[in-house]
């Protein structure tokens, strides 16, 4: 039965779906994949060499596939105008549009077949776009089971996502307790788990950057920054934190302030600082090791940036009845 699902992945990327099955022990009979990335692309064929491509989403009226034999379907519909770190104009732009692109194909396959199986992701959004999102969803798809997982349940990485599916039963990963020291090349860091990956990391980022604005994870020397003591602050250890690049304290109780992010003395322009490795990247996503590798860097942060986490997807689909 595993090796008779036929998958269609929409938005397939590096085909992270494909390596979620794979973990599950799922080998799909026919496996489509509709990607315009050509990087992305070829990750996938030298991944998994049988995948079917199918190319832009928008011409999927053109596409060559029975419809009635799909069993799942699953799409990451690009983020960039949902998320709160971008535009948020929802489907007032192009790839907004690519939401109603989405439900088509999704409403087209359960047309043709009514037992299949879907799974949509998208970023942690403003409460109004997600209520949009779900009313609209539920509207063209039906029954509509919506939860919203951080992948540091099953990585190093803080990446909260929201998952509408027709699959019955899911729960909350078990947290598999990983840090981010766990996955670190070298060097040392100042949080257990890492700033979300986005498909920008790969432009870097800076002290003043990852401090203030909490994004672009970087990675320190082990001369670099040191934990010196603990503010008089209420809460949960990891908050209470002071770092200084030398090892030297002044006191601790002036670090006034409930942030829960680390605290920094002092700052200097020749700190010893470096971000993630694809390596590192691949990790934080759950990616074997050296998935990634063949094409630059550049697309290395890039695809691993606009993908699942692997152990997040799996753990959702081995609610599947194929599966039990």
């Amino acid at each position: 039965m595993f090796n008779k699902m036929n998958v269609l992945s929409l938005f397939d990327g590096m085909s992270c779906t494909q390596l979620a099955l794979k973990s599950i022990g799922v080998s799909p009979n026919k496996y489509y994949a509709a990607e315009w990335d050509k990087y992305a692309s070829s990750i996938t064929q030298k991944n998994f060499p049988n995948t079917i491509p199918l190319g832009d989403v928008t011409k999927w009226r053109e596409w060559d596939v029975d419809w009635s034999t799909i069993d799942l379907i699953v799409a990451g519909f690009p983020c960039q105008s949902w998320s709160m770190a971008g535009a948020r104009l929802g489907d007032r732009d192009s790839r907004g549009q690519l939401f109603w692109t989405t439900l088509d194909i999704i409403q087209h396959v359960l047309e043709a077949n009514p037992n299949a199986k879907f799974l949509m992701e998208n970023v942690k959004m403003k409460a109004d776009f997600e209520q949009y999102i779900t009313h609209h969803t539920q509207e063209a798809l039906g029954v509509v089971n919506k939860h919203l997982i951080n992948s540091a349940l099953v990585s190093a990485q803080n990446r909260q996502r929201y998952y509408w599916t027709n699959i019955e039963g899911i729960e909350q990963p078990k947290d598999k307790g990983v840090v981010l020291k766990d996955i670190l090349e070298n060097g040392v860091t100042d949080r257990e788990k890492s700033h979300c990956i986005d498909a920008n990391y790969f432009k870097g980022g800076n002290l003043k950057s990852y401090f203030e604005k909490h994004r672009r994870q970087l990675v320190f020397s082990p001369n670099g920054l040191c934990h010196v003591g603990d503010a008089d602050l209420n809460g949960n250890q990891s908050i209470k934190r002071v770092y200084h690049p030398e090892g030297k304290a002044p006191t601790l109780t002036t670090m006034g302030g409930g942030h829960r992010e680390p605290k920094v003395i002092v700052i200097k322009n020749d700190m010893t600082w470096r971000k993630l490795t694809p390596l590192e990247c691949e990790r934080l996503q759950t990616v074997p090791d050296g998935y990634t590798e063949g094409v630059s860097n550049t697309q290395r942060y890039k695809m691993l940036g606009n993908g699942f986490t692997v152990d997040v997807i799996a753990h959702i689909l081995s609610n599947l009845e194929q599966v039990k």
